[in-house]
């Protein structure tokens, strides 16, 4: 039975996932799939070896990768992930608390993909979960022979469309749509910081008032989740004691859309009573060009952030 009340949706999901690791830390994968609970027909599948990674990396990035292709099918629909990793399920639940920081993040990036109300995990044995285990060893598979898994000729099959109303008629399809490109596009950017509190109550507070969402907190950091990418801020005993120099060889600044140019004067103005430094002050708001309205700020921190303005 399952752990926790399902939540109410106009469609019900289940994503089934599993991890492995051979060695843990060794040749590492996942497999997931998403099933319609009640036909049992296989909606989508995913599977991907990771290199060398831990069981829990695994475990975590199936589930991940399950719950992606759950909001692809339908973003609202309620979701049930069944797993055969206690830990992962009795975390995800709230009812164990998390110590790792790598699994600290993961979670942060799982529970960022659904609100938390549609989705609910149960915990299930190995053998209710043979499909799963079966798609994370082609994965290990793939791994361990430096080739890439390949869906069509997994040995788990796509069997059915996502579930439609039954009282409805069946929608005409639309178009092919190609899907966009993400080969390429930023996946999240970490920004490792010496003060962990300055920098919440800076850049945090920025990522927050850019449209950017907290998605996870812990005693190391902390994620703010965006449209698709999501940002990072982490300090910890492994961060050099040295400050932040964006003059420095490496990493100069991060630029963000921000609206229009009242906007990012009011937003400019907020950010300088809150410690940020103004760059460039003779030649704002135009450092970057007459054609570019834009505003360079230095955190307390000594990161630097634009704000860029839409074409007027």
């Amino acid at each position: 039975m399952p752990q926790q009340s399902t939540p109410s949706a106009g469609r019900l999901l289940y994503v089934e996932a599993d991890g492995g690791s051979r060695g843990n830390p060794g040749v590492a994968g996942y497999g997931a799939l998403v099933r319609d609970p009640d036909t049992g027909a296989v909606l989508d599948i995913d599977a991907q070896p990771l290199g060398r990674a831990s069981n829990n990396v695994a475990e975590y990035s199936g589930m991940i990768a399950g719950l992606r292709m759950a909001r692809q099918i339908d973003p609202d629909a309620a979701v049930h992930v069944r797993l055969d990793s206690k830990l992962v399920v009795e975390q995800m639940s709230g009812r164990w608390k998390i110590k790792h920081a790598d699994m600290q993040k993961l979670a942060a990036e799982a529970r960022a993909i659904l609100p938390a109300g549609q989705v609910t995990y149960e915990w299930i044995p190995r053998a209710k979960n043979k499909d799963a285990d079966l798609l994370s060893n082609e994965a290990m598979d793939a791994g361990a022979s430096g080739t890439a898994w390949v869906k069509e000729t997994s040995g788990i099959k796509v069997t059915g469309a996502a579930p439609t109303s039954a009282s409805a008629p069946a929608p005409t399809p639309p178009p092919a749509v190609v899907p966009p490109r993400r080969r390429g596009r930023l996946h999240h950017v970490e920004i490792w910081v010496e003060d962990l509190e300055v920098a919440r109550s800076s850049l945090g507070w920025l990522f927050q008032e850019l449209g950017y969402d907290v998605s996870g907190e812990w005693s190391e950091g902390t994620s703010y989740q965006g449209a698709g990418e999501y940002l990072v801020l982490e300090s910890g005993p492994h961060v050099r004691a040295s400050g932040h120099d964006r003059l420095s060889p490496g990493l100069n600044h991060v630029a963000f859309h921000a609206g229009s140019r009242a906007e990012v004067d009011a937003l400019t103005e907020a950010a300088r009573s809150r410690g940020f430094a103004l760059l460039f002050a003779d030649r704002h708001p135009f450092a970057g060009g007459r054609n570019h309205y834009a505003a360079y700020l230095e955190a307390p921190n000594g990161f630097e952030v634009e704000l860029v303005a839409e074409p007027a």
